[in-house]
């Protein structure tokens, strides 16, 4: 059989550190075929020598039953393959027209066509439903946006392959179904996909087959209809995991520790909620609800026009982070590549990074106390890496998350605000991430969690605050009776 991609040994180390050691992988013409496994596992990496930004150590690569040596990205473009990156990677200050239309300027000697560029930017983007100005700069969309213009860039060129690595992660539920609807007319027209996601339930609904990568090796390859999620966990991990946590926290007090009335920002309208001692208070909503910008409002990243916060009782006014972090109320951001970490850095500098100063006296650094904090935290985080001088970057994303909640926990906190702590991390990393939020309630922190993943928020919250276009629309008391079709109705405008 002739494969669209057909790679075969394939090694690569960084380091003399070994990421990927003897694998496999092929890809059938017009198929969906879902790459799997831990962060960590190797699965960019592989995908990166295919588009060209590495180059591999060994093995070989066919692509259409020819063998090719594909060094760079262009020589990937050249013969058909297209990289979709799980982070922005476009040009914040160029319109969406120019995003677009990047690496394929439409032209005539030399002379950009502006006019044909705008136009077929604009089909493209009704094609995918998006009523935005295409002359309307990267930097001015929602990180949703940004997505859905890489996701169209890379569709609007002239491609065999596309690898899509996880393209869903800042998708609302109609984008995502938007997405699917063209990724089956590609497949229709013969173009081969190459899957990339955490989401079990989207390998489900639009692959054919899966390919697992477990610490660098290949763990298995199926056809989806002949596994279940068990079987991917199973492979992916080594061992089956157990990722139930359905018993619900119960706060440890009646009283409020934090209350927020009648809060009032550009972004948000009259929001009033009470946090409760060790309880998790979910916000569930659509992109562009207004979840993270209230977490902003409170935090002081957000000017707040009028209301009032109150913490155990007494009223409080943060006018920027630090003032948030002297009241005990920390935040670990959406992006933590761009608000979380400083990724050029070590683990220790990022872990030390919010108090710096508690370490430092007179010009004199306290290395013995340092070096036990992060002891401390990469233990009870089980944070996988090298060494403290590990540059962040280097780090897979679900011990880079662990990280960016590490440093905010050695504040100690009263209150700890996540939102999207499990955005684009495996299956295992999450289950830790939720045994740590279960941990850290019973040790009396209280928890905010946002997240765009509706059973998972369902799952772990005590409460659920669902918010619709800046106002929230209702406060629910979690429980097994809670169907994820009222949570909608409430987040698309229902009262």
């Amino acid at each position: 059989m002739e494969y669209a991609v057909k790679m075969e040994h394939i090694n690569k180390a960084f380091s003399k550190v070994e990421v990927l050691k003897d694998v496999s992988f092929c890809l059938k013409p017009g198929e969906v075929h879902a790459l799997m496994g831990e962060n960590g596992a190797g699965k960019s990496t592989l995908m990166k020598i295919l588009s060209g930004i590495y180059s591999t150590d060994g093995g070989t690569i066919e692509f259409y039953g020819q063998k090719v040596s594909i060094k760079s990205v262009q020589d990937a473009m050249g013969l058909g393959i297209a990289l979709i990156h799980q982070e922005i990677c476009a040009v914040p200050e160029m319109t969406i027209a120019e995003n677009i239309f990047l690496a394929h300027v439409p032209a005539k000697f030399g002379i950009v066509k502006k006019k044909e560029r705008e136009e077929r930017a604009l089909q493209l983007m009704k094609e995918f439903d998006l009523n935005i100005d295409v002359n309307t700069k990267l930097k001015d969309l929602n990180i949703a946006q940004q997505q859905m213009v890489e996701i169209i860039k890379a569709l609007s060129q002239d491609v065999k392959v596309i690898i899509m690595d996880e393209p869903t992660s800042s998708l609302t539920i109609s984008e995502i179904e938007n997405l699917f609807g063209h990724i089956r007319r590609l497949k229709e027209q013969g173009t081969s996909i190459i899957y990339i996601s955490h989401r079990m339930e989207e390998t489900f609904e639009i692959c054919d087959r899966l390919t697992v990568l477990r610490d660098g090796h290949l763990a298995g390859t199926s056809e989806v209809k002949d596994i279940d999620e068990d079987g991917i966990i199973k492979l992916m991990v080594g061992r089956n995991l157990d990722e139930s946590f359905n018993e619900k926290i119960r706060p440890q007090g009646k009283e409020a520790i934090l209350e927020v009335k009648n809060l009032e920002t550009d972004k948000v309208h009259n929001i009033s909620f009470q946090l409760k001692k060790g309880e998790i208070l979910g916000f569930a909503g659509l992109v562009g609800a207004g979840r993270t910008e209230t977490m902003n409002a409170i935090v002081g990243i957000d000017k707040i026009k009028s209301g009032s916060i109150l913490l155990n009782g007494k009223e409080i006014k943060n006018k920027n982070m630090r003032q948030a972090i002297d009241n005990g109320i920390v935040l670990v951001p959406e992006d933590r590549k761009e608000c979380g970490l400083v990724l050029s850095n070590t683990v220790r500098f990022n872990m030390l990074l919010p108090q710096l100063e508690k370490y430092i006296r007179f010009l004199h650094v306290n290395v013995k106390a340092e070096q036990e904090m992060v002891e401390e935290y990469s233990h009870k985080l089980s944070i996988r890496m090298h060494g403290p001088d590990q540059k962040a970057e280097n780090l897979s994303g679900g011990n880079q998350q662990k990280i960016v909640i590490s440093k905010w926990l050695a504040c100690k906190p009263d209150i700890l605000i996540l939102d999207e702590p499990t955005r684009g991390i495996d299956v295992a990393a999450k289950a830790e991430i939720y045994s740590l939020i279960h941990q850290i309630t019973e040790e009396g922190i209280s928890v905010i969690m946002i997240s765009s993943d509706l059973p998972e928020v369902m799952r772990i919250s005590t409460r659920l605050a669902v918010l619709y276009e800046g106002n929230l629309q209702s406060i629910i008391e979690m429980s097994d009776d809670v169907t994820q079709e009222q949570v909608m109705y409430y987040a698309m405008g229902g009262k």
